[in-house]
């Protein structure tokens, strides 16, 4: 009996034509799929060449439409990596916010050959935000993962990054641990210069914690010098030392600080800006070693390149550094005259701290010559400068009520000694005061007033007051140990002052630990009270290096580092909080 369905022929034919169906739908979306994958491939390529000019929006565009091509396959891979290229674009492109969302879309679910650098671009992201405290949780985890891939260039750079944001938490010590790392990192990759730089900044925060004892802190400087012939750059070089120079001086190792300076000098001597911060150092640090007659031409170089510069308030403080040198060395003229141009450089610059400084100083010589009135007119305007300073120090204070008090009983004592005019008759000038004359040190009796020389004290090295950190205490029977940044004072006997006859006690000596307070660590910028010259040199100094570059942030004048980094008062102590701010740089990937 004929059915009415087909024959098992016709069948089979009609089987044999719906697999050839099948196989060409196949072919048809393989084809799609390798279509897709050419123009994710095509749009990512196209994205990194508009990186590399630095075009954003182009970049952001091409990242885009190789996202989208990606969303249309099932590919996860391919969808991670746009994404991931995308939000770092963003980042790149100044718009953190949006790159972190598809930075968090990037995330795998398990680790993958590039969450190294996913959480690295999340670090990224997150410091842009000001979300220190997630970027580093990122970057502590992106550098775990470096290392696990044997990375160690890569590792550093992020340890790098990872102090900066420590720094910006106020965290000293765990930075100064993390620069330590990166310098290990940097030494395992081969980049000896690195570390050296690394380890700078690791010394430099150790000083800023309570952590670390002072035998760490020259370890680290000690293992810096010795990498530090693998630096190339001059300028590098230079800045390296200058800045080694200030963490001895911290550390009251000033012979050694000399030397670092004079490493620099031959490598800064074509750059005036540097010069003058590397021989305003030389010449203090001579100055705290007593060596003050080396000192003066230091000073007076110094001196000279601020002003051509047209830094007035490094100038005026290299002025200051000067006259304290002219003072120790017995020469009151030329001593005052220093003060007199330091005092005029920190009226221009509205330096309050400066002006009561040089003040004392200048009445400190008045006292000398015995010109009480005029020593008077010295200390109440230093003291009129001090209650204009944020911070003022009581001790300062009370040190300068001291010495006008003073200066009016030596004026009491002259007027007592002063013979009564004749009766009957004009006054006798034949007993007009005459000017007094300050010894040579030849040999004698020191006079009444005199600064006692160096070589009459304890030989110490911070005896003359230059301090960075805790204050340094002259040693001696008749020195008064002050607390912390206070000054130094050999007293008279209590019922002697300086106008008493025939005075066989030592000399008065006042070394004030804010007189030399002029190292300098403005190295890569001008001063901030610079005054416009026409075209003035280097005015866009910094340069940053390959991973690096410099951040000054201080208090008060923004840019100076006293010597006496503990006085009271002198809110310009700070060292440089964030020295190296590594640049926001995401890190992008082929697709996968």
């Amino acid at each position: 009996m004929a059915s009415g369905g087909s024959s098992p022929r016709e069948g089979r034919k009609r089987k044999k034509k719906s697999d050839g169906s099948v196989r060409g739908k196949s072919k048809s979306r393989s084809a799609d799929a390798s279509q897709v994958q050419a123009d994710i491939d095509r749009f990512t390529s196209s994205g990194h060449n508009a990186l590399k000019r630095k075009d954003y929006v182009e970049a952001i565009n091409c990242f885009k439409r190789a996202y989208k091509a990606a969303t249309e396959t099932k590919e996860t891979k391919a969808h991670r990596a746009c994404a991931f290229n995308l939000g770092a674009a963003y980042v790149e492109a100044g718009k953190p916010q949006k790159g972190l969302e598809y930075l968090q879309k990037a995330q795998p679910g398990e680790k993958k050959e590039r969450v190294a650098d996913l959480q690295y671009n999340l670090g990224v992201a997150h410091e842009a935000l000001e979300d220190r405290a997630q970027a580093s949780t990122h970057y502590f985890q992106a550098a775990q993962l470096y290392r696990a891939q044997g990375d160690g260039s890569t590792e550093g750079d992020t340890c790098m990054k990872l102090a900066l944001c420590h720094l910006h938490l106020k965290d000293w010590s765990q930075a100064a641990q993390v620069y330590q790392r990166a310098a290990e990192s940097y030494r395992v990759a081969g980049r000896l210069d690195s570390a050296a730089l690394a380890l700078k900044e690791a010394s430099t925060h150790m000083l800023e914690s309570d952590s670390f004892t002072s035998d760490d802190v020259i370890s680290m400087l000690s293992q810096c010098l010795e990498l530090s012939v693998s630096i190339k750059q001059p300028d590098t070089l230079g800045k390296l030392y200058n800045e080694l120079g200030l963490n001895f001086s911290q550390l009251k190792m000033f012979a050694e600080a000399a030397e670092c300076y004079e490493q620099a000098l031959p490598l800064v001597r074509s750059k005036p800006r540097r010069l003058a911060v590397v021989l305003q150092n030389l010449g203090a640090v001579h100055n705290t070693l007593g060596q003050y007659q080396q000192a003066l031409d230091f000073h007076r170089e110094a001196a000279a390149l601020h002003g051509s510069q047209g830094s007035r308030r490094a100038q005026g403080r290299c002025f200051s550094n000067l006259g304290f040198a002219h003072t120790q060395l017995g020469e009151l003229e030329e001593a005052g005259e220093s003060y007199l141009h330091a005092l005029q450089a920190f009226k221009d610059t509205d330096d309050c701290m400066g002006q009561w400084q040089a003040c004392e100083g200048l009445g400190e010589i008045r006292l000398q010559h015995r010109e009480p009135d005029r020593a008077t007119v010295y200390y109440k305007q230093a003291l009129g400068m001090l209650s204009k300073c944020k911070d003022s120090d009581g001790a300062v204070q009370e040190r300068l009520v001291n010495k006008l008090s003073e200066a009016l009983q030596l004026k009491l004592s002259l007027q007592q000694r002063a013979p009564p005019p004749r009766r009957g008759g004009p006054p006798d000038h034949n007993h007009r005061r005459q000017p007094r004359r300050v010894p040579d040190g030849s040999g004698g009796e020191p006079s009444q007033g005199r600064p006692v020389r160096r070589d009459r004290l304890n030989d110490h090295k911070a005896q003359n007051g230059f301090v960075v950190g805790p204050a340094v205490s002259a040693s001696g029977p008749d020195v008064d140990q002050r607390p912390h940044g206070e000054a130094v004072i050999i007293h008279a006997p209590a019922h002697s002052h300086p106008g008493a006859p025939h005075s066989t006690q030592q000399d008065y000596l006042a070394v004030h630990t804010d007189a030399n307070r002029n190292l300098n660590n403005t190295y890569e910028q001008a001063d901030t009270d610079s005054q416009d010259l026409p075209k003035a040199e280097e005015s866009t100094e910094t340069q940053p290096s390959d991973h690096i570059e410099a951040i000054h942030q201080t208090t008060v004048d923004k840019n100076e580092l006293s010597v006496v980094q503990s006085v009271p008062g002198d809110s310009a102590t700070s060292r440089s909080a964030f020295p190296a701010l590594v640049r926001l740089k995401s890190r992008f990937c082929s697709v996968m």
